[in-house]
């Protein structure tokens, strides 16, 4: 359990590693921005649909205020009339009308109520969804500036990760550059010793080599002869053949 728990954790640390190196906080600022704006347009279409049912209420209201001077107006004809019946009637209507028109007013102040409410939480949330936006761009700047900074130093001091690969590069060049002159050394130090065969050269290369040696080995002999002129020892005893005789 106590390995599986670690195995875990390092799990946990890596992958939070790499989600903070993928996560790019002016996205996530720009995102957070969008959704209040979202918000606020939510905000707004509130008050634009309480204020359209306010206003139909209005309507109403004004409808049925006018329907109370006419059935006041038929209640008087009714009883100049003599139908009293008809004008009771009339006043009947008349006593509906206003108690739906106490309803709607009512409503409406409701509606009134709440419209000024959202009027005041759109003014409070523009003012900080403005602020946010003012922040973020701020926010973002300093975050783009101090990113290319980082990046400037990296490269300066050699430690980026496209630094280290650079240098890396650089490292095996150097390797592959000296076996390849320490190859280039050795074959030319057998070609000249004789030792590997120059198979690209001509049979005149090894004639031209061997009368080379004939020429040093003459000269060598030559000079030898002088010295023991010099020194009066004469010719060198030449050699017997096998078996000591003449």
């Amino acid at each position: 359990m106590g390995l599986i728990s670690r195995m875990t954790t390092f799990v946990k640390v890596k992958l939070s590693r790499l989600l903070d190196r993928a996560e790019d906080p002016r996205e996530t600022l720009d995102y957070a921005y969008e959704r209040q704006l979202e918000l606020l347009q939510q905000v707004r279409r509130g008050i634009v649909d309480v204020t359209t049912s306010r206003r139909r209420l209005e309507l109403q209201r004004a409808k049925l205020q006018e329907s109370l001077d006419r059935m006041t107006e038929q209640a008087r004809q009714a009883l100049s009339a003599g139908r009293e019946d008809l004008a009771r009637l009339a006043l009947e209507r008349k006593a509906i009308a206003q108690q739906q028109i106490a309803d709607l007013d009512r409503q409406i102040q409701t509606l009134e109520q709440e419209q000024a409410k959202l009027e005041q939480a759109e003014m409070r949330l523009r003012a900080k969804v403005e602020a946010f936006r003012t922040r973020k761009e701020v926010i973002k700047a300093q975050y783009s500036a101090a990113e290319a900074q980082v990046k400037i130093n990296e490269a300066v001091t050699g430690i980026s990760e496209e630094m280290a690969d650079v240098g890396l590069a650089l490292e095996r060049a150097e390797q592959k550059t000296e076996q390849l002159q320490a190859r280039a050394s050795a074959i030319d130090e057998l070609l000249t010793s004789g030792a590997l065969e120059d198979l690209t050269g001509t049979r005149q290369d090894v004639v031209e080599r061997e009368l080379a040696r004939i020429s040093v080995s003459s000269s060598v002999e030559a000079e030898l002869a002088a010295l023991r002129q010099q020194l009066g020892q004469g010719e060198s005893p030449k050699s017997l053949p096998e078996g000591g005789q003449p």
